[in-house]
């Protein structure tokens, strides 16, 4: 071979390694940015997915609580009606006061179970 083959041949060789030097930092680091926005989706998409959940759960607590202010409503106005006595024929029916204290339902509740045990 003569020297000017090999002088190529090493110029060559060099070129290669330089671009191989240049070209791999990069490589790697598109992959590890292509695995950062994966993990970025993930976590957010299991932020979403828990938002949403309690979201759901919001609206179903403002349902019931909606539901229980109309039946409050509905319970306050039977009252001012027997307190008019417009409502005589249910007052068999009516509950009675205290009925419905769940402190104390709580506590009778409890010792029930006490006594079970």
């Amino acid at each position: 071979m003569s020297t000017g083959t090999i002088i190529a041949i090493v110029v060559i060789v060099l070129i290669v390694l330089a671009i191989l030097a240049f070209v791999m930092p990069r490589m790697r680091a598109r992959a590890e940015e292509r695995k950062l926005d994966k993990r970025r989706g993930r976590a957010a998409e299991g932020h979403r997915e828990l938002a949403e959940h309690r979201s759901e759960r919001a609206r179903m607590a403002e349902a019931q609580a909606q539901r229980e202010r109309a039946e409050a409503e509905l319970h306050e106005s039977r009252a001012q009606m027997h307190e008019q006595g417009l409502a005589d024929d249910e007052l068999e029916d009516a509950p009675e006061p205290g009925r419905f204290d769940r402190d104390g339902e709580t506590e009778r509740t409890r010792e029930g179970e006490r006594t079970q045990q």
